[in-house]
């Protein structure tokens, strides 16, 4: 139990003095793609090999064992998902990628034993094919700038210790023996700081209305339902440095004078919810959460809840409703939450990724956090790398990168050598950037100048072979799914857009159509009650200024230029590669491919139902689409 500042520090000091005796220490990231990818049963053979090697393996850091211990950890998510299994060996920083069980002997007799690389589990340039020995060295990580992620894929999540030895709750012991509320709201305003989860409202300011609203009770809430598809930031910062969340809940509760927090996170994030859990019990424990912390008068409850996962509840008014019990549903505003929220209660939400920074802000300041981003939009941003590019993953780097960087210096360009169409970036309720915004700088400013916005942070990259209506469906079925009903312009808005796209990509939509679909898009804009209907058309509005063309073509010309709506697809028979089997005829479901045989066939188009089979199935690569 650490009943002061000084047990704290002490505390610190003997853990760090542990990690600089260890001889060597091994890291299996079990973020959810690597455990997907069997990263635990990796962790679990290096444990049995290197307990048959008779050597001294440490799995806690507190643990004592000498001379030179081996420690063996679970970390969170390194980012660079596509290579898991990673496995990182400190203190060199040699990375290992794609490792499987059959490996495993080799790390260990080979490099562990032996202190030789294993060559062929390191990265390779795609260029060169040179092979680079640690995880700085690889492009992908390069030009990333690490303050939310600092110590994800660095520390075991599941052990306290070793956050505290990376200096964990340091940033909330200097806040609460060191400066008052207002000087916490003032170092974070200082910082510039913007909530991380798409609106970019500035965080200090939010918590200055929270710590003026009158009440004796007061709630942080941390929004972790993290609902995005293809988005996975949140959830990576949860499972990598649990800790590190709670942390900035309770700056952010010091700061408005509240005493209780809860963390909302998605029911769908079972690994979260775990880790989560696991870090409230051992950080009550230790009594850096509950009654009196570290001897003073602070005191800070923390409540997980797991919401059923609707996308609505990630708007402040319905992820208050789910916590009270009710349906979630957003309300008007105001009353903000920041005056009236959680049961009628003064509360603050900000996001995972927002309560992520704060430690570091508190510990190194506000200005040094300015340094990096832009004037506008000061820190860093993490992104979900999704989609069509090489290298897909989880990225941190200074706002304002241009697109192109994070694109193809960080992502390493489209898979196939594929030309580069758009990114969906945010989200459902982002937009479409083509490539004429390559060079666009990503901040909150210059996104919504062009009429898209950064979200939670998902970005889904796209290449030539990309039907730009059916993305913009794609999207529009997500949030008429998703709607919670509440407003007829969303509720009633969104579906018949969604009838709408459905109609052109079936080839059966005239340019009235076209008309209706924009002015149907503004009117939801305009028109709906939360953040989820005024966004909603976002991808239509976007794909519609950026790809009209797409549009036009599926209206008037019938026909879809990158060949994926089926509906507007005509397959056809090579007559010069058709050797007349017979096949693809024997085979059709609607009787529409005749021949003789050792022939050329033909299809008649009247007949086809256009199902794929004869194009699939064809040995000679004879069948075309037009």
């Amino acid at each position: 139990m650490l009943k002061s500042r000084v047990d704290l520090i002490d505390c610190q000091t003997e853990l760090k003095g542990k990690l600089r005796q260890e001889k060597m220490r091994i890291l299996v990231c079990a973020g959810t793609g690597c455990v997907a990818n069997g990263s635990l049963q990796v962790y679990e053979a290096l444990r049995q090999k290197l307990k048959e090697q008779g050597l001294p393996v440490k799995i806690e850091l507190a643990e004592e064992l000498w001379p030179e211990p081996y420690a063996l950890n679970i970390s969170g998510c390194h980012g660079f998902c596509e290579m898991g299994p990673l496995v990182r060996i400190e203190p060199e920083g040699v990375f290992y990628h794609h490792v499987k069980i059959n490996d495993v002997a080799e790390i260990v007799e080979k490099h562990i034993v032996g202190n030789q690389l294993v060559e062929r589990l390191l990265y390779h340039h795609p260029a060169s094919g040179m092979a680079v020995k640690t995880q700085d060295e690889i492009p992908f990580y390069q030009k990333q700038t690490r303050i939310a992620l600092e110590h994800c894929g660095r520390i075991n999540p599941d052990d306290i210790n070793d956050c505290l030895a990376h200096d964990g709750y340091q940033a909330l012991a200097r806040a609460i023996f060191e400066m008052t509320p207002e000087e916490v709201i003032t170092e974070v305003q200082e910082s510039g700081l913007r909530g991380r989860g798409g609106g970019g409202f500035p965080t200090g300011k939010k918590w200055q209305f929270a710590r003026a609203a009158q009440g004796d009770k007061k709630y942080i809430i941390c929004n972790g339902d993290e609902g995005d598809p293809g988005a996975f930031m949140d959830r990576s910062v949860m499972e990598g440095d649990p800790h590190r969340v709670l942390e900035g809940m309770m700056i952010a509760g010091y700061a408005i004078g509240a005493d209780e927090g809860y963390v909302y996170v998605r029911a769908e994030y079972p690994l979260a919810v775990q880790r989560l859990k696991r870090a409230v019990a051992e950080a009550q424990l230790l009594g850096l959460l509950g009654q009196s912390i570290l001897g003073t008068d602070f005191c800070f409850k923390i409540n997980i809840k797991e919401g059923a996962g609707a996308f609505v509840c990630g708007e402040e008014t319905a992820l208050i409703a789910s916590i009270e019990g009710e349906r979630g549903m957003p309300k008007p505003r105001p009353p903000f939450p920041a005056n009236k929220g959680l049961w009628g209660c003064p509360t603050i939400i900000n996001n995972v990724e927002t309560l992520a920074n704060l430690p570091f802000i508190l510990l190194k300041g506000g200005k040094l956090f300015r340094r990096y981003g832009t004037a506008t939009s000061p820190g860093t941003k993490t992104f979900a790398l999704a989609g069509q590019v090489s290298h897909t993953g989880l990225v941190e780097i200074p706002m304002g990168m241009s697109l192109r960087e994070l694109v193809f210096d960080i992502g390493g360009g489209l898979r196939d050598g594929k030309q580069f169409k758009a990114v969906q970036i945010g989200g459902p309720s982002g937009g479409c950037l083509t490539e004429e915004h390559l060079d666009l700088p990503l901040d909150y400013d210059a996104l919504k100048k062009a009429g898209a916005m950064i979200g939670s942070g998902g970005l889904v990259v796209m290449g030539q072979d990309t039907c730009m209506v059916e993305v913009a469906k794609f999207f529009m079925n997500f949030v008429q799914n998703e709607s919670c009903g509440k407003c007829v312009p969303c509720r009633e808005g969104t579906k018949r857009m969604l009838e709408l796209l459905t109609k052109i990509t079936r080839g059966l939509a005239d340019e009235t159509d076209l008309a209706l679909l924009e002015e149907l898009a503004l009117t939801v804009q305009d028109g709906s009650l939360c953040g989820l209907g005024k966004t909603a058309p976002n991808p239509v509005l976007t794909t519609l200024k950026y790809f009209r063309h797409e549009y036009e073509a599926h209206v008037r010309d019938k026909k879809c230029p990158a060949g994926v709506c089926k509906a507007l697809q005509n397959y056809f028979i090579d007559q010069e590669k058709c050797t007349g089997c017979g096949l693809c005829a024997k085979l059709c479901p609607a009787e529409a491919i005749t021949g003789t045989k050792k022939e050329p066939h033909v299809i008649d188009t009247s007949k086809c139902v256009k199902c794929g089979t004869c194009m699939e199935k064809c040995k000679f690569s004879a069948i075309y689409t037009a």
